[in-house]
């Protein structure tokens, strides 16, 4: 029996609407954020490790170019540039973290949202580790020009390439191409089937307007 005065849902109102248990997340949205981190982790010590190298490197093009006889503007121009490019680097590091984190815990709630925003960031992201490979290529295969207008000379420049260590490059070039594979793999992950389910039920119960109680009169 209802009380005096309060209308049954029958009566006109609608039935309050049970709670929906929250989905369960795929494999394939899991394996998207997990990626994320992973690519964010390894973006961020891969610069952390080029920061900490800058020293000894420096030290050794120092040593190089002094028995070689390079110009002093050269070699000073070239450490300010290995210099601010680390810094620049770690920033940027720091900050796709960040982002790449972000999108992760996004991406666990459903948020569509951030779906479309982590397929942006895919795209930009394999077209930047395309170009970051593509400047590693060109920077140890293709000789610098000599002689004057302010040209870097053969020796210094090959004094500066002999300054990083042995395994930098081969780290930086597997690097870029497994981050590239690794957005192309998370932007795939986030159209399957499984996760389109998920972030539709996400949506259709985060968008459910509440109903009124019945009216006490």
């Amino acid at each position: 029996m209802w009380p005096a005065g309060v209308v049954p849902p029958s009566a006109g109102w609608p039935a309050p609407i049970a709670p929906v248990p929250p989905a369960r997340r795929p494999v394939a949205v899991v394996l998207a954020a997990a990626l994320l981190v992973l690519m964010a982790v390894g973006g961020l010590v891969h610069a952390l490790v080029g920061l900490a190298t800058v020293g000894g490197t420096v030290d050794r093009f120092r040593t190089a170019t002094a028995q070689v006889g390079g110009d002093r503007s050269e070699v000073d121009t070239l450490i300010s540039l290995v210099r601010i490019g680390a810094g620049i680097g770690t920033a940027v590091a720091v900050v796709a973290a960040a982002v790449l984190g972000g999108l992760a815990v996004g991406n666990l709630r459903g948020a569509n949202g951030v779906r479309i925003a982590t397929w942006v960031v895919c795209g930009l992201g394999l077209l930047a580790g395309c170009c970051v490979l593509a400047v590693q290529v060109a920077q140890w295969s293709v000789p610098l020009s000599t002689g004057g207008d302010g040209q870097l000379s053969a020796a210094v420049a090959g004094a500066l390439g002999d300054a990083y260590p042995s395994w930098w490059v081969p780290l930086t070039v597997g690097l870029s191409i497994t981050q590239a594979v690794g957005y192309f793999v998370v932007a795939t992950l986030l159209v399957l089937p499984a996760a389109n389910a998920y972030f539709r039920g996400r949506t259709s119960v985060t968008g459910q307007s509440p109903v009124p109680p019945p009216p006490n009169w």
